[in-house]
Order: structure tokens, then sequence, then C-alpha cells
């Protein structure tokens, strides 16, 4: 029995008539109406081919994607080689995992999306409106003029995120991988504040956070997070998005973990900050600061209200608190791949106007880089019937090894 017999992309293998049958339709028939009629969608995100076929594997190197019908079942299309693992993670048919002569891999004389246009143009729609997701981390400038030229008849409409804004409500299994990966990270902070010290590599500490993420928690694994763990320290962490090094964890020196817990490919980011040593007072200030607009910020996470609404109430507290932050404090989180755990749809800032309703999940972010330092105090959390569940029991503050 393949796995996708078992068990659709993330739903548990006892729920596969009563949810994934259930779920697949309820997603097809959203995408579709949400298309407006049109023919035919084609999907290039891995992690939008795992959501309506079930495909789970590391080849989103090479083109992928689903393409999806008013009619049966989708079409899974990619290397011929990953067709075995089609075969083994989806729900679908043979007849609909079709794979891609390994010429056409890396090839500067062939282009993968002929093979797919051919796909098209034999499922009869050659002459359709297909949406693609034109603004896609895979979806290259090269594939969309080879898709031009070899289909002509085809009106390509722009259906980026389509896929995406139809699961912002997550399900009661999909929000139980979600806390199983929230035990994850909570576990991988616990082994930030017990293993770190002043001398010690930063890169051995890196292997244990990733020996915790992997083994899991009360039972559960762990999957690899989309993202790797940014960990940058003193000035480096004046910016977001830096790694890690072989360099020693100083004395009187801060360092914002930005890391996540995975299971089942369900991501639950969580960011800390520790200081080794006695941290200055404008670290305590902007602690404090922080702390207090994620409270206002919580206050205004409830369905009803908008994203803007946190951003709003987090801003203006910490505007008052005398420090400022200029980009957004949260986005959307759930299924994800490489290279972000984010979902790419809603996020907390001024202008956006999405209501927020229960079952939607987000990473509060609200990091502030200053002048010589970082601190990063996040919160996943879901909105509730009545408010807002954070996912997560660390501790919100300031980790202090003095």
């Amino acid at each position: 029995m393949r796995r996708g017999m078992e068990k659709v992309f993330a739903v548990p293998c006892g729920e596969l008539i009563i949810i994934a049958k259930h779920r697949s339709g309820f997603l097809f028939r959203r995408v579709s109406g949400e298309f407006g009629g049109q023919h035919g969608k084609a999907i290039a995100r891995l992690c939008q081919s795992g959501v309506v076929a079930g495909y789970d594997g590391w080849s989103f190197y090479v083109h992928q994607g689903v393409l999806l019908t008013h009619e049966g079942q989708p079409v899974w299309w990619g290397r011929a080689m990953d067709s075995a693992g089609a075969q083994r993670t989806t729900y679908l048919d043979d007849d609909n995992i079709v794979g891609y002569d390994d010429a056409y891999v890396q090839n500067p004389d062939k282009h993968p999306m002929e093979d797919l246009a051919r796909l098209i143009a034999d499922r009869g729609l050659e002459n359709a409106r297909i949406g693609f997701e034109l603004d896609n981390y895979y979806f290259t400038a090269s594939a969309f003029l080879t898709l031009q030229t070899r289909l002509p008849g085809v009106n390509i409409q722009n259906a980026t995120a389509l896929v995406n804004w139809q699961r912002a409500v997550k399900s009661p299994t999909e929000l139980e991988y979600m806390r199983r990966a929230a035990r994850i990270v909570e576990r991988m902070h616990e082994v930030i504040r017990e293993k770190a010290e002043v001398g010690m590599r930063k890169n051995d500490l890196i292997a244990d956070i990733y020996h915790a993420s992997v083994s899991g928690a009360e039972g559960h694994w762990g999957d690899y997070p989309a993202c790797v763990p940014m960990t940058p320290s003193g000035l480096d962490a004046t910016a977001p998005h830096i790694t890690w090094d072989d360099a020693p964890l100083r004395n009187n020196e801060g360092t914002f973990f930005e890391i996540a817990g995975a299971h089942r490919r369900y991501q639950c980011p969580q960011s800390r900050t520790l200081f080794l040593g006695k941290p200055p007072q404008k670290y305590l200030h902007a602690e404090n600061a922080v702390l207090e607009a994620i409270d206002a910020g919580l206050e205004q996470a409830k369905p009803g209200n908008r994203c803007e609404d946190i951003a709003r109430a987090f801003n203006t507290t910490l505007r008052n608190r005398g420090f400022e932050k200029d980009s957004r404090c949260g986005y959307a989180i759930g299924l994800s791949y490489p290279p972000d755990w984010g979902e790419r749809t809603m996020s907390f800032r001024a202008g956006d106007t999405t209501v927020l309703e229960p079952g939607m999940t987000f990473h509060f972010m609200p990091a502030l880089w200053l002048d010589d330092g970082g601190i990063e105090i996040t919160e996943p959390i879901v909105i509730t019937q009545t408010g807002v569940e954070c996912l997560c029991t660390t501790p919100r503050a300031l980790v202090i090894k003095e």
C-alpha cells in the first residue's frame, strides 16, 4: 500500500476518509470558486503540492507542481525520478502522476516547462484560462516565458497565494500538529538556556539545538524547519537574518535565537534573546517596552478585529515607551517548506484589513534591532473563539545568565 493511501499529507492515517477526502473537496471548491470559473490552475510551490495532492519530498530545487482542474483528481507533475516519491506520499492515481525526462534537468538547451506545456495541451487545456503562482520562489522568469511561447492560446492569470488563503483557518488536526511543534520549540529554547555559556562555540550550541529539533518532544518527532536558526550576537544582532559561525559566545553580549519547531511540515517559530552577563539598562528598558507592547497587541488579537489592529496597538505602545519598529510585527504561519515558514498572506501592519477568524495562526514577531544589538521576544499564536492562545509556554522575558 502506498503511503498516500495511509495518509494524505498532514492528515493522520486514521482520518483519511473523514478529514482528507472532505478537506480536499473543500479546498478544491474554494480554489475553483476564488478562481472565478477559470479552467485550470497550475501550482508551483511545494507546500501547495503538499496541501492539494499530499506530495512531500526535497525535490523543490527542480521544477514541479500540481495541475488542478474542475473535474477529477489533481495532476502531480515533476521530475521522473521523483514520481516514485509522489506514488509514496500522495493519494493520486498513477495516471495522475506525470514525470518529465531527466534530460530537462538543469539543461540550458531544454526547459521542463516545455513538458508541462505538452501535458496541459494533452489534457485539453491549450486554450484555457490557467492560473499560475507568478510571484513564487520557484517559478522563474524562464519558466514563465517558456509557457508563454509553448501555450500561445492559454490566457495566463496570476493565482499567487490562492491556495494559501484557503488554508488560513486551520483545522483541529492542523492545530494539533502546530501544538506538537510548539512543544518542540519550547524544548529547543530549554536547551539554549541549559547549554549556552561563555566560551562555547556557537556552532556547537546550534548542533545541540538541531538535535533537540529533530528529536522532538512528548513522543512526537521533529521535522525540519523551513528556515535555519538565525542566531546573531553583539553588533551582528543589529541585523535580523544572520545565522552562525564558530565564534565563541562572549561575556556581556546578547544573542537572539529565532528558531522553530516543526512537525509534519507544520511550523511553530519562536524567538528569545540570551544575554551572558549583566545586561545594560537600555536592554532592560527595551525588554520592558517590548513586553508591554506584546500585551497590548495580544489584547487586540480576537475574532472580528483586523490584522492592523494588532499592529496599531503594538506600535503605539512601543512608541510611547520611546522605541520605534518600522517593519511588520507578525505574519501568518502553518505548513511550509524552505526557504520561509510564513504563509505569505496576512501581516500585522498598517493597512492590512484582513478580519481575524478563529483558527488563524500567526507568528507575533515584535523584534527590535538597536544600534548595538537586537532583542527578539516573539510568540506563535492562534485566534480562538473568544480571543487568542499563545501556543508556547516559554517564559516571556530576556534570558539572563550571569
